[in-house]
């Protein structure tokens, strides 16, 4: 975790291998350290991203900025589930300030970085 210039937590959620709905759940609850009463549907993701009382230590009062790499084979997998994702992303971002996702690069950290798309 580090910090961009407006003072956010950067958390990544890296993708990098997830081709459906369970390993992109499994990969959220890694990566953000979510509780163990999560619940791996959208909802609870949803819940989960807009609430601070379960982000990093810290981020609930400067702010968190979630950065999703490795998506693309996830999303070329499963184009329907990863609309689903998107939308679960940027309900979770309008329900409250502080929460910023964004999508980094789309492909392996083994292959060429893919711009956002």
């Amino acid at each position: 975790m580090t910090e961009d210039p407006a003072g956010r937590l950067v958390v990544t959620l890296d993708l990098d291998g997830v081709t459906d709905k369970a390993g992109l759940m499994d990969r959220c609850a890694r990566d953000l350290a979510l509780p163990d009463w999560f619940g791996r549907n959208w909802d609870a993701l949803a819940d989960s991203l807009s609430d601070p009382s379960v982000w990093p230590e810290g981020a609930a009062d400067r702010g968190l900025l979630l950065v999703v790499r490795g998506w693309r084979t996830y999303a070329d997998a499963r184009p329907d589930e990863w609309a689903v994702a998107e939308e679960v992303f940027a309900e979770a971002t309008d329900r409250g300030p502080g929460l910023f996702v964004t999508l980094g690069p789309g492909g392996s950290s083994k292959e060429a970085a893919d711009g956002p798309g």
